[in-house]
């Protein structure tokens, strides 16, 4: 068969990722990236206006994995074990609350240093090629004609029209963010179902520097000021530090007009971290960094006639209140390649080199992915937005405390029927639409098994206070006749 050429717009994570393994199966790969390399200093960061961490876990390690275990064991170098939340009380007090009762933790890495790592990985493909500093304009989706902004107004290979660069691909892969341009363009040959929405609060990223060569705060957590209707979290860094998150609505970001604003607010609501950021960084910082905002995309489909596809933030971006943004998108290159080697496997192929699939059965897989992978995605979605409130309210909240506890015992006595959302979501990869059915099941079990522990409670206090106070009890043939008489 011919040589296979795909085009990946967007040279994040999940599209550095994307390319190595399709590279691996046989495709020629370019990676278009309207930024420059991330990896030349003088360029900074892709992360740039953006959270320095990302929280890994199970399904960002096992994608890694899947393409090659020698990659996931580079990504856990550059990664800190968080075992646990560090609930700060407003008085200071400090309580752990741990993710997994059988120690299980996620892991708080450098977005930047990850970046690099993924794209030193692709290019030692021979298949791959990088372009940095090209932005893409517009696409024949059916032809495969790709038309991009060369920043360099030519000085490449490819044919240049008036500063523009044409490629032609037999797959275009969309990996260019929430506020991706390969989906517009979609959404203009197909009558795909989108929903972009806001949420009321923003973000602003602060820090907090080392002291005395040390861990101002204890590494091993992620750390949460929760304070009702906003929070402030810390997640460590490899040098020490801590980047801090400040999450409120907007209407409190609009009332701060001056330093003395921001440090009364910490004062009143955060005055250990106000200690340990400092009032002169922390006006410093609030007052030069940006204020984001944050917003979720749910889309379908996913793909046009087998020659596009969305993937990561593309498809589904989200709230970063599950940490799942990024682990999300990894999984998504990993279900898409899972598809396209079934897909091959199915057509009784020797081998597992998806540039070999025909077109009919590349837009089959391609389908198949979008039709399933929507519904997993559409899930965490959902639960990353409920799980805000979680973090900003209810881990202090008594009831959520109770049924933690509860749902932990149940999980340390059952733990093949009895897992906790949370551990489901992050310490397995059962697809998201199944956790949140099987979370729903597990509820309603443990709420029926409170109200039969609770009337088997009572009605034993019944009766022993019925002994105590000498009263005849019923027998247990007027008990039943109690029980099925009908009005």
């Amino acid at each position: 068969m011919s040589e296979r050429h795909v085009v990946i717009i967007g040279g994040g994570l999940v599209g550095s990722l994307t390319a190595c393994y399709l590279a691996k199966r046989g495709w020629t790969v370019d990676l278009y990236e309207k930024r420059q390399d991330t990896r030349m200093q003088q360029h900074g960061s892709f992360g740039e206006n953006r959270s320095i961490n990302l929280a890994i876990s199970e399904r960002g390690l096992a994608a890694l994995r899947r393409l090659d275990p020698a990659l996931e064991a580079q990504a856990k170098a550059l990664v800190i074990p968080m075992r646990g939340r560090m609930i700060h009380a407003l008085d200071g007090h400090q309580s752990s609350q741990a993710y997994d009762i059988f120690g299980k933790h996620i892991n708080s890495v450098s977005r930047s240093e990850l970046i690099k790592l993924l794209l030193d990985e692709a290019e030692s493909y021979p298949g791959v090629k990088l372009h940095f500093g090209y932005e893409f304009i517009t696409a024949d989706f059916d032809t495969g004609r790709v038309v991009l902004q060369d920043a360099d107004h030519g000085g490449r290979n490819e044919r240049c029209e008036q500063g523009r660069v044409i490629v032609n691909a037999d797959l275009i892969v969309g990996a260019d963010g929430a506020f991706s341009r390969v989906r517009q363009r979609m959404m203009a040959k197909v009558m795909m179902n989108y929903s972009q929405t806001y949420i009321e609060h923003g973000y602003c990223e602060l820090s907090m520097e080392p002291r005395n060569g040390n861990f101002a705060i204890s590494p091993d957590h992620l750390h949460i000021w929760p304070r009702g209707s906003f929070m402030l979290i810390a997640l460590p860094n490899l040098d020490k530090s801590f980047t801090c998150t400040l999450f409120m609505p907007w209407q409190q970001f609009d009332s701060i007009k001056c330093d003395a604003d921001i440090v009364a607010l910490f004062r009143a609501h955060f005055p250990d971290a106000l200690h340990l950021i400092g009032e002169k960084k922390l006006c410093a910082e609030f007052a030069a960094n940006p204020k984001g905002s944050l917003m979720y995309v749910k889309c379908l489909p996913l793909t046009y006639k087998g020659r596009v596809v969305i993937l990561g933030d593309a498809a589904h971006a989200m709230v970063p209140f599950y940490g799942q943004g990024m682990n999300c998108g990894f999984e998504d290159v990993e279900v898409l390649d899972r598809t396209m080697v079934e897909a091959l496997q199915n057509a009784n192929a020797s081998s597992e080199r998806t540039a070999d699939l025909s077109n009919h059965l590349l837009r089959c897989a391609l389908d198949k992915y979008s039709a399933t992978r929507s519904v997993d995605t559409s899930a965490i979605v959902d639960l990353a937005l409920e799980n805000y409130i979680e973090m900003r309210a209810k881990v202090v909240d008594l009831r959520y405390l109770t049924r933690r506890f509860l749902e932990g015992l149940l999980y340390r006595m059952f733990p093949q029927h009895i897992v906790p959302l949370y551990s489901m979501i992050s310490f397995t990869s059962i697809p998201y639409a199944d956790v949140v059915a099987r979370w729903n099941r597990q509820s309603m079990y443990l709420c029926r098994s409170v109200k039969a522990a609770s009337l088997a409670a009572a009605f034993g206090i019944g009766l022993l206070s019925a002994r105590l106070l000498g009263l005849r009890l019923p027998s247990l043939s007027e008990i039943a006749r109690i029980v099925i008489r009908k009005d």
